[in-house]
């Protein structure tokens, strides 16, 4: 692993590459990163960088979101069967149905959809900043997709917006059930509970604490408990453990796994590197629309 890991370091710095790799990636890929983190946070990287080259380990929407940012660029996706199977749950004739059924409504779509469905959206968000970006478009009523849960979340949260939802999901976030929350309760009575929006409202209804996978792991480094139950994706506690040994991380249960973003490994990153294989491409046109859609984002994030 040294050995690939030393020579990924050397390829990097002969192409003028980088590497971005989200939190649900097995850590050891962590070892090669420029930047580690949720959506939105890779998204302002990409925007940023100076590289040629950008290696997205993660999914494949997030390595389109990198081209569309950063069309001059090279995007390279080390494995492209690392899909996310909530994206694929809405296509373009299924977002005109969708918006044709609500008319003259504000669309929103979560950071989790094609480059396609977010050239006909109006402003894109990431759980991170799904509030901010819902609020900042002041209306009575928004469309939001292709996550139900993450709308209804931020509608709850809101108080004052109808949040109309696409029935999508988090096949990996709605393995968490209600009855592990009580059971974990139960198990461990004075240890927090920190939920992903992405979970089922009957599991953010009975956490401690609901945020993005940023947000849960910025709770756990400001808040002075040494034990927490972590109901989101595994790689979240991994890098948590790694990161606050003084601290104990419980994964609320086993399967909290997302294989997607389980595909690459260092030798896939090397390979990819190496042959600059998988590259991502955008049909310009959908781009361009699409960019519109996220650079509104990024300009409320700021």
């Amino acid at each position: 692993m040294k050995e690939i890991i030393e020579k990924i370091k050397e390829l990097k710095e002969e192409k003028k590459a980088v590497i971005l790799a989200h939190c649900y990636q097995n850590a050891e890929i962590d070892e090669v990163a420029d930047y580690v983190g949720d959506s939105l946070y890779l998204s302002q990287m990409a925007a940023r960088t100076d590289a040629e080259i950008i290696l997205f380990a993660g999914v494949y929407f997030m390595a389109q979101t990198a081209k569309i940012l950063c069309p001059d660029k090279k995007v390279l996706l080390p494995r492209l069967e690392s899909g996310c199977l909530m994206a694929d749950m809405i296509n373009l004739a299924q977002l005109r149905e969708f918006k044709a059924k609500n008319p003259d409504i504000p669309t929103v779509c979560y950071i989790n959809s094609t480059a396609e469905v977010k050239s006909e959206c109006d402003i894109c968000c990431t759980s991170s900043n799904a509030l901010k970006i819902v609020k900042s478009l002041n209306a009575e009523k928004v469309l939001f997709l292709p996550d139900t849960y993450l709308g209804k979340w931020v509608e709850e949260q809101l108080g004052n917006v109808e949040v109309i939802t696409y029935p999508g999901f988090c096949p990996t976030h709605l393995r968490i059930r209600e009855q592990d929350i009580l059971d974990a309760r139960k198990k461990y009575p004075d240890v927090k509970i920190l939920a992903h929006p992405e979970c089922h409202q009957s599991v953010t209804k009975l956490a401690d604490y609901v945020g993005s996978t940023t947000g849960i792991m910025k709770y756990t480094t400001e808040h002075p408990d040494k034990k927490y139950i972590i109901a989101t994706e595994k790689g979240v506690v991994d890098r948590l453990q790694r990161d606050y040994p003084d601290k104990e991380f419980i994964l609320i249960k086993d399967n909290i796994v997302c294989q997607n973003m389980k595909w690459h490994t260092l030798s896939d990153i090397l390979n990819s590197l190496e042959k600059e294989e998988h590259e991502i491409d955008v049909d310009r046109d959908i781009a361009g629309k699409a960019l519109n859609c996220i650079n509104r984002m990024l300009e409320v994030s700021k």
